[in-house]
């Protein structure tokens, strides 16, 4: 199910491409990486281009006292499009034999250079035009680069537990408690979670409303269950890994306990779950690899105009990428194009015939944002849908098959309001919206069983519960599917309950920031 909504993410990818650009030019703090001695371009490159600030004056207010000389190059020294044409020949060169993640990063981190240095070329220079379309290229490379890199996964992580997804979202959100600490909030629930609750909106959201600094994660995982969401909490993740709050966003067919629980089931029976049996968690290094880091260098402008190369550059990879619900991601490859001004790898359609070996790209991991949400952009029309779907009424759905709210899955809810109430941690359900067209008969008499007994147990056992289900009965602008809501919906829906006065927020736990 979650592999049809990967058409639709090429956008969101693409923006992660464009912010790994502006996290590798954070580095310029270390010793500088001069471009590579390929085919050199029209004229000959200072061998020192990084720009300084301006020059110390050698008129000093003390005669008497030494002054330093200091010599920098000036603007008209540096050719950024020769620098980023021979930045991009490396990169093109290594991608012919990369295939361990560490290779295609470094292509993809010459390609950042190549992009950088691109960027820098002046705005009234007559080179301006052609760069514009270079940098737009040269961004479609590096994204291919980062696929690569992402397609081999990360030694970190050696065990499974039979759900792509959970393996995906297990192994980012370590990485996100190394980077930056537990987050303040943490979302979980199943795919209509995942896609129905934005982290990065919901934070800013709050942030406007008075609470700002809050860190937010998106833990779900779809086909989750309480079972599954139970499992989560309780056993796979270390205490010092637990959020201050927890808001757990679903609906009532993940509460079902006549349903076949095939996700539980599947994680109850593999690998990591036995290690887990053995008291062995899954865990990230402790440490950073003893490696020597590689520093690079990027242009630093003199001067530059209000807008700037990379914007309108970004806005045309923007639409490039938009090709609308049925539009399938780029994948580009390189080959080369002779030009007047040197090799020029340039990106061509994944069906082109070059030496790059096209290794399966895990699009599980690129659809998901760097806080574990995934936003799809198509948006529900009834009268496409059933055309390429048939229509399935309640009465045989199987999440609705032997329709009981008791059971196991109610033991497994019960297991862990208990286990937050022990551990503090405020609980917040959030009953996701539907659409009209999926609340025929059979489920809407569920959903108001569900309600009820939410309401009641919210009640007795003191967790918040926010009932949403019928908010938008006829948006089907936020919908995705009639039961699933796109990343217009995601947003409305971290906005409301940004803007809920009766939530208590937790205050950030420290200074740490996501990005």
């Amino acid at each position: 199910m979650i592999r049809r909504y990967i058409a639709n993410l090429s956008t969101s990818i693409f923006q992660r491409a464009g912010a790994a650009v502006a996290l590798l030019a954070l580095t310029v703090g270390c010793s500088s990486t001069k471009p590579p001695n390929t085919t050199a371009p029209s004229r000959t490159i200072a061998s020192s281009s990084v720009l300084a600030q301006p020059p110390t004056s050698v008129l000093a207010k003390n005669p008497n006292k030494r002054q330093k000389s200091i010599s920098v190059p000036s603007c008209a020294q540096n050719d950024p499009f020769g620098d980023s044409v021979n930045f991009a020949t490396k990169a093109a060169n290594l991608a012919q034999s990369a295939n361990s993640k560490q290779e295609w990063d470094e292509v993809a981190a010459q390609w950042v250079q190549a992009v950088a240095w691109m960027q820098a070329v002046p705005p009234g220079s007559p080179r301006r035009a052609f760069a514009e379309k270079k940098v737009t290229e040269y961004m479609k490379n590096l994204l291919y680069a980062q696929q690569q890199a992402g397609a081999s996964r990360s030694q970190a992580s050696t065990v499974s537990f039979s759900s792509d997804l959970l393996d995906e979202q297990l192994e980012l959100y370590l990485s996100y408690v190394a980077a930056v600490g537990p987050p303040d909030v943490l979302i979980v629930g199943s795919s209509r979670a995942l896609q129905g609750v934005d982290p990065k909106q919901l934070k800013q959201s709050l942030a406007a409303n008075g609470t700002p600094g809050l860190k937010v994660f998106n833990f779900a995982v779809n086909g989750a269950t309480a079972q599954v969401v139970d499992f989560q909490l309780r056993r796979l993740l270390k205490p010092e890994h637990l959020p201050q709050m927890i808001v757990w966003a679903d609906g009532v067919r993940a509460f079902n306990s006549g349903r076949d629980d095939r996700t539980f089931n599947s994680i109850v029976d593999s690998e990591g779950s036995q290690l887990l049996a053995a008291g062995v968690r899954p865990k990230l290094p402790s440490g950073e690899p003893n490696v020597t880091p590689q520093c690079y260098r990027f242009p630093q402008s003199c001067k530059t105009d209000g807008d700037g190369i990379f914007r309108r550059s970004h806005a045309s990879v923007d639409r490039a990428f938009r090709g609308g619900q049925n539009a399938q991601p780029l994948i580009p490859t390189v080959k080369f194009l002779t030009s007047g001004t040197g090799i020029l790898p340039v990106a061509q359609n994944a069906v082109s015939q070059t030496k790059v070996a096209i290794r399966q790209v895990s699009q599980l991991a690129d659809a998901i944002d760097s806080n574990g949400f995934m936003p799809v952009s198509g948006s529900y029309n009834p009268n496409t849908y059933y055309r390429q779907r048939a229509y399935v009424s309640g009465q045989y759905d199987r999440d609705y098959e032997d329709f009981n709210l008791s059971g196991k899955q109610a033991t497994a809810f019960n297991s862990v309001v208990a286990f937050t109430k022990t551990r503090k941690i405020p609980l917040i359900f959030v009953n996701l919206p539907l659409t009209d067209d999926y609340l025929d008969s059979t489920r809407r008499w569920a959903e108001q069983q569900f309600r009820q007994r939410m309401q009641q147990l919210s009640r007795q056992k003191g967790f918040a519960f926010r009932d949403l289900s019928q908010r938008w009965p006829n948006r089907n602008d936020y919908f995705l599917d009639p039961s699933h809501l796109n990343r217009f919906g995601a947003i409305a829906v971290s906005r409301i309950l940004a803007s809920d006065t009766s939530i208590i927020w937790p205050q950030p736990k420290s200074r740490s920031i996501d990005g």
